[in-house]
């Protein structure tokens, strides 16, 4: 079993530096697709990834392009939208060996090109209230890779 985070054009790096950790601390793979808000060498993505960030499985790519011609050999693929009609809880993630969890950026989420290319594919997590557009990108990160362990710790 394996499991890929992918941040599209993240621009907070504190956002990428808790994914990241997140990702070290399950086993997951972090997949940057560039262009980045900021850049991979400042001290605040160190920071937040702590001392561990030297030890993500980190994959830069330069193209959301370079990345799509590869998808297919990572695993099933799910794009995370406030748009998408399907709960999280409900994709089948103990059904698949490999995972890609795919994170539009902060403030425009994912392309919509992206959208309509990949529309069956896409879940969302549940907002209860209208008073909160989205979650912050990094707890999204982490409640979707749990999501993906506790429904696969069953599975063979």
């Amino acid at each position: 079993m394996s499991i890929h985070v992918v941040l599209v054009h993240p621009e907070i790096h504190w956002n990428t530096g808790n994914a990241g950790r997140t990702c070290l601390a399950t086993g997951a793979t972090l997949h940057l697709i560039e262009p980045l808000g900021f850049s991979l060498d400042e001290r605040e993505v160190k920071r937040a990834g702590l001392d561990y960030w030297e030890h993500v499985d980190l994959r830069v790519w330069s193209s959301w392009d370079e990345f799509a011609r590869e998808l297919p050999a990572l695993g099933d693929a799910y794009f995370f939208s406030t748009k998408a009609k399907t709960v999280f809880w409900d994709a089948p993630f103990a059904e698949s060996e490999h995972v890609v969890l795919i994170f539009g950026r902060e403030t425009g989420g994912l392309a919509a090109e992206v959208h309509a290319r990949y529309r069956e594919q896409f879940v969302t997590m549940p907002i209860v209230s209208p008073l909160v557009r989205s979650l912050n990108l990094s707890t999204s990160v982490a409640i979707a890779v749990y999501e993906v362990l506790r429904q696969q710790r069953g599975s063979p």
